[in-house]
């Protein structure tokens, strides 16, 4: 797969201190793009840049609080000063809560939806516009599963901002396609992670693996290489599309 740009094209990824956002930042890495990996926890950000590259020659990391659109601002500031125009973005910074939907207060629900929703909408706005301007970009928003199907085990406000994202999806890339930015969201069931271990207690997590038809948890390896896949040039006339990958828990 090919680089969409230059021979070193840039990638900016949220939350990628840890789990799914950090392997993404590894394959983007492995295959020529600079990346940025950035996160509200900035010395994990930093680390996880320098694990990949410690001459900083190739990867960044940068504080961002995704329900900021300051801090959206800030890193694409940052990100141009020091290697240009980044043409990737990976919306992948999310919050995961399993509350139980009659326990889930007021202030639970907004504050998933600022990180998961609001975060997503004021990426791509920030970086839409960017890319628009110079006529190329990619954006991937990492989607779920539970966006899809209610949720099963994840809590009803990360199912809700999940689907809202795969609305999003469709209305940028409606909005920017004519200026050659495509905009897609990847919809991963349940990945083999720590997180997703810690977050889902072993008596719903266990019943749901019973329910996928591959019988097994996703590798989030294969979700980071979709990402890789949409960034390319190849995948040029993808967009506005939620590509699925769920073991076949939920078929379209």
């Amino acid at each position: 797969m090919s680089a969409p740009t230059s021979i070193a094209p840039v990638a900016l990824i949220t939350g990628a201190a840890a789990g799914l956002g950090q392997i993404i930042a590894a394959e983007l890495h492995a295959h020529g793009y600079r990346v940025v990996l950035s996160d509200r926890h900035a010395e994990a950000a930093v680390a996880a840049a320098a694990a990949l590259d410690p001459s900083g020659q190739t990867a960044l990391g940068l504080a961002l609080d995704v329900s900021h659109k300051s801090d959206f601002e800030a890193a694409l500031a940052s990100t141009r000063a020091r290697w240009g125009q980044p043409s990737v973005l990976v919306n992948n910074a999310a919050l995961t809560l399993t509350t139980p939907l009659m326990s889930i207060s007021p202030e639970e629900f907004e504050q998933v939806l600022r990180i998961n929703l609001r975060g997503t909408f004021l990426g791509c706005q920030v970086f839409g516009a960017a890319m628009a301007e110079a006529g190329h970009g990619r954006i991937i928003n990492l989607a779920s599963l539970a966006g899809q199907n209610g949720g099963t085990a994840s809590g009803a406000h990360y199912a809700s901002s999940k689907a809202g994202i795969l609305t999003l999806t469709k209305i940028f890339a409606r909005e920017l396609a004519a200026r050659g930015v495509t905009v897609n969201a990847v919809a991963p069931g349940p990945m083999e992670l720590p997180s997703v271990r810690a977050a889902v207690p072993p008596e719903r997590l266990e019943p749901l693996i019973k329910a996928i038809p591959v019988q097994r948890l996703g590798n989030p390896q294969f979700v980071a290489r979709m990402v890789l896949l949409l960034a390319s040039a190849e995948a040029d006339f993808a967009t506005g599309a939620a590509w699925d990958f769920n073991g076949g828990i939920f078929m379209r």
